[in-house]
């Protein structure tokens, strides 16, 4: 059976220049990247890493709003390039966004209640004005929003957390499959974080939808997701059940972000390990062609600077791409899949 939405060894590479007087470059943001959410179970997957690690780009390539260089990103089996209207509008309908910043969302001269209505009004033009209006309430209740203080007011009239709520509520009207959030907490004050993540979860158990959830930060992708794909340079470097990987980490890179979380104990330091591997940075004269992360490791051997190492599965539920386990089996892009099923 297809998998629901699958990244297919997905590459992204940006160029810019080639104006006169300008050599034009290319920025590789994302290798080889595959993912697959089935329909069923639901699953929570979170996607981490640093500023820059191909976060963002995997999450727009997954809702169709860049394509891919090399790869492939599938809807029930069908790559999106090739679907027909209908096909494509059903896509549309069955895989929703959420993203960063609840500012830069909306279009200013309209009302909030614009952002709720368009949904409803693209995909489901033969309901009444009432069951529209009565549809609106009902979502924004799920969401935690009282409907006197929110419809009727322009976006600069809500708080952030209110704006990024009003999202959330925009992304149930249709009773998604999927939703891609993208940061949705990083730009509203700590006190709202626990009420947005919240109305994600009434999305997953209510609707029965996955989600896809693209973080930096570690310590909600552990309170959040079942499982996570942590992401250096564009690249996979560990990926499996989120309790082994936050708890346990294998891989260098995935350990060192999880040393970087603040201890609540100010009698235990922090940041250690974070000066051991800045100063473990270096410059060997080799061209590396292998492990990106090889300059920062601790770990590095001379095997690391030649080809870049597959995703060991170190264990039932988890994989490294680390030659630190290279006795272990190395996975297939479908066997990986496998590792963030919802157990």
């Amino acid at each position: 059976m297809s998998a629901l939405l699958e990244a297919r060894d997905a590459t992204k590479v940006f160029t810019s220049g080639g104006i006169i007087g300008r050599k034009r470059t290319s920025t590789l943001a994302l290798e080889d990247a595959s993912l697959a959410i089935q329909s069923e179970p639901p699953a929570i997957i979170a996607i981490a890493g640093e500023s820059g690690s191909g976060k963002t780009t995997l999450s727009r390539l997954l809702l169709g709003l860049i394509r891919p260089t090399r790869g492939q990103i599938l809807f029930e089996g069908k790559a999106l390039g090739d679907m027909d209207r209908a096909e494509h509008r059903a896509y549309r309908r069955r895989v929703q966004a959420i993203f960063q910043d609840p500012f830069e969302v909306y279009n200013p001269f309209y009302k909030v209640d614009h952002a709720l209505m368009m949904p409803l009004d693209c995909f489901e033009p033969a309901m009444s004005k009432a069951d529209k209006q009565a549809a609106v309430e009902r979502v924004l209740e799920q969401v935690g929003l009282r409907t006197e203080e929110t419809l009727g007011r322009y976006p600069h009239q809500l708080s952030g957390g209110q704006r990024q709520r009003v999202m959330v509520a925009r992304a149930l009207m249709l009773k998604p499959s999927v939703v891609v959030a993208d940061e949705p907490v990083s730009m509203v004050d700590a006190s709202l974080r626990a009420t947005i993540l919240e109305s994600l979860l009434k999305v997953h158990r209510d609707l029965g939808a996955s989600l896809i959830y693209i973080t930096h930060d570690l310590t909600t992708a552990y309170q959040l997701s079942h499982s996570i794909i942590m992401l250096y340079q564009g690249s996979t470097v560990e990926v499996g059940n989120v309790d082994l990987v936050i708890k346990n980490p294998m891989h260098p890179y995935t350990r060192l972000l999880v040393s970087s979380i603040p201890l609540p104990d100010p009698r235990r330091p922090w940041g250690g390990d974070e000066d051991e591997y800045a100063a473990l940075e270096r410059s060997t004269g080799k061209v590396n062609t292998g492990c990106k992360f090889a300059d920062r490791c601790p770990y590095v051997m001379d095997d690391c600077y030649d080809a870049p190492p597959p995703l060991y599965a170190t264990d039932g539920e988890r994989a490294a791409a680390c030659y630190l386990y290279r006795d272990a089996p190395a996975l297939a892009p479908h066997e990986v899949h496998e590792l963030y099923s919802p157990q």
